[in-house]
């Protein structure tokens, strides 16, 4: 009886082996319309240890491409054609659509895709608006309001944007600090400065930030060398605050 009881379930387990290995795969199904992407190789790359290091590729062929693969953890990647940057992607469970245009690039399916993309959508959507104030304030001239006027209409519509961008950008991170969102979308935002510095944004998702995302290598290089740089700046503004005074 017990054999019997045994030899029914030895099926059983070897089934669920096989569902959870299954499970634990991500599948990359990708379109792109750029002619000249097409016999080009794609390569999906991680930063590990300061190196860009390729985990998968995929050949784009008219105009399709595919990639899959076993996945231990869910992983940040930047699709690559050559030394070209192309798009944040987030290698994870389950079957992730890719779009590639001249004017747009998507990543949805996947939990973690759908988000970062809603994301990065919305925040060009914001960058947009504050552009359009710069076309807003040539219009106003035409127009023939006075300029002090304009700029000072401006700043107040200016400082209303950048403090939406800022809220909606610190809200996402902050939101995302347990996954690889919150990192990467860190990076990204710290990458348009010219170099690693403590600015009050940073400081501010910082201050409520969890020792796991402060943790991040990526994260922890760039507070390093951002505490770094303010011991630097405030040395260099001693000394010319003594300069000036010896004077």
């Amino acid at each position: 009886m017990i054999k019997q009881n045994v030899s029914r379930i030895f099926p059983l387990v070897l089934l669920l082996v096989l569902f959870a290995s299954c499970s634990r795969k991500y599948k990359v199904d990708g379109v792109s319309s750029v002619t000249s992407f097409d016999g080009k190789m794609l390569m999906f790359k991680t930063l590990r240890d300061g190196q860009w290091i390729t985990v998968d590729s995929a050949e784009v062929v008219h105009g399709l491409f595919s990639a899959s693969g076993p996945l231990d953890s869910v992983m940040m990647v930047t699709l690559y054609m050559n030394d070209e940057a192309i798009m944040p992607l987030v290698l994870e469970r389950g079957k992730i659509e890719v779009s590639i245009s001249n004017s747009q690039l998507t990543a949805k399916g996947t939990p973690l895709n759908n988000a970062l993309y809603e994301f990065i959508e919305k925040r060009n959507e914001l960058e947009l608006k504050i552009e359009e104030l710069e076309r807003k304030e040539a219009r106003m001239v035409l127009d023939g309001a006075a300029l002090d006027d304009i700029h000072e209409q401006l700043a107040k519509e200016g400082e209303v944007l950048i403090k939406e961008m800022n809220d909606y950008v610190k809200g996402f991170i902050t939101t995302n600090y347990e996954n690889v969102l919150g990192p990467s979308v860190f990076m990204m935002v710290c990458g348009t400065l010219p170099y690693p510095v403590m600015t009050p944004q940073v400081e501010d998702i910082i201050r409520t930030a969890p020792q796991s995302f402060k943790s991040n290598p990526l994260v922890r290089d760039f507070l390093d060398k951002a505490k770094e740089n303010m011991k630097l700046i405030e040395e260099h503004q001693r000394m010319q605050e003594s300069a000036a005074v010896r004077k």
